[in-house]
């Protein structure tokens, strides 16, 4: 395959769960901010928002005050902020239209489809009446995408780097969602001073609503309930969202699925990329939720990101063309 034509699969599939992740993270907070809580409280989550993204500075040159229909504004409707919902669902378009014919007829629809819609919406104020259900909009179609993905393209190398793209920009977004809600709530954790170094008293009440809507962001509410048959607790979330191999969006099983298409595409066993991905894989696979928490989660999953980010670079070096995230 051209390294060009892989490079437009792997980044409008990139694109396309970027969509989707920026979609959970703004509504995981529209719903907590709809809870009793200080006006310091929501504004740290909304703040946690732009730092996922690493786009707080870029806000802050934007807007005087960080509130939640300004957050939404530029993380949904700005067209320069790149990490914005529109702005990748045009880039996902964009990708998928450079490479028309190696696409079914099914899935360049799908992505037509999807950014005729979203422009449609937005005019029209849809978002506005009802943000969560514009959320739940872009999840749908994201889903719809990968769906007809898997059911209708060729098992070759265009769909194998369409799914390796996918993983790694899932696994990069888990980690950031999991980093920034954990760190944040330093006073509803169990004093581990590595973790937060804070033992406080917090209703049993918010605590509950907090990781069940960290959950539901990833749509893991109820995988938890059957796994664990327990009160929500927070080792217990870090568990499922970072080592559990059968948790769709945990780090785990991204990485799985990153190691499983980095070996269909590779062509040497040895490679240099393909270690890299099995020896990050690995560590997940023997790791211990008690040992990562003993350690700091937070500087396990910065350390995380950085193999991560490193990976993504080494596969653009060996299969892609340059392009930046």
């Amino acid at each position: 395959m051209l390294s060009r034509t892989a490079d437009h699969l792997f980044w409008m599939s990139r694109y396309m769960e970027r969509a989707e992740n920026t979609a959970r993270m703004l509504n995981v907070s529209y719903e907590t901010s709809l809870l009793p809580q200080s006006a310091a409280a929501v504004e740290a989550g909304w703040e946690g928002i732009l730092s996922i993204s690493e786009l707080l500075p870029s806000y802050l040159a934007l807007y005087k005050n960080i509130n939640p229909c300004d957050v939404m504004e530029f993380m949904v409707k700005d067209a320069n902020n790149p990490s914005s919902i529109i702005s990748c669902l045009r880039a996902a378009r964009e990708n998928a239209r450079a490479v028309r014919g190696t696409l079914t007829t099914e899935v360049w629809e799908t992505q037509n489809q999807t950014w005729l819609e979203v422009n449609r919406m937005l005019k029209s104020g849809e978002f506005e009446r009802d943000p969560g259900q514009f959320f739940e909009w872009v999840k749908f179609r994201s889903h719809l995408s990968r769906g007809v993905t898997v059911g209708t393209m060729l098992m070759d190398e265009s769909l194998y780097f369409m799914r390796m793209g996918t993983f790694l920009e899932r696994a990069d977004n888990t980690a950031r969602l999991v980093d920034v809600k954990f760190h944040a709530m330093q006073n509803d954790f169990f004093g581990a001073p590595n973790y937060s170094g804070v033992e406080a008293e917090v209703t049993q009440e918010y605590d509950f609503y907090h990781w069940s809507a960290i959950l539901r962001s990833v749509s893991g509410f109820e995988v938890y309930r059957k796994v664990y048959r327990d009160v929500i607790r927070p080792e217990r979330v870090a568990e499922l969202l970072i080592l559990r191999p059968d948790m769709p969006r945990s780090l785990h099983a991204s990485l799985n699925e990153v190691v499983s298409n980095l070996k269909l595409v590779s062509h040497d066993s040895e490679s240099d990329t393909l270690r890299h991905a099995g020896r990050l894989r690995s560590e997940l696979a023997f790791g211990r939720i008690d040992e990562i928490l003993a350690t700091g989660l937070h500087a396990y999953l910065t350390q995380f990101l950085e193999r991560v980010n490193v990976l993504g670079a080494r596969i653009s070096r060996e299969f892609l063309m340059p392009q930046a995230a």
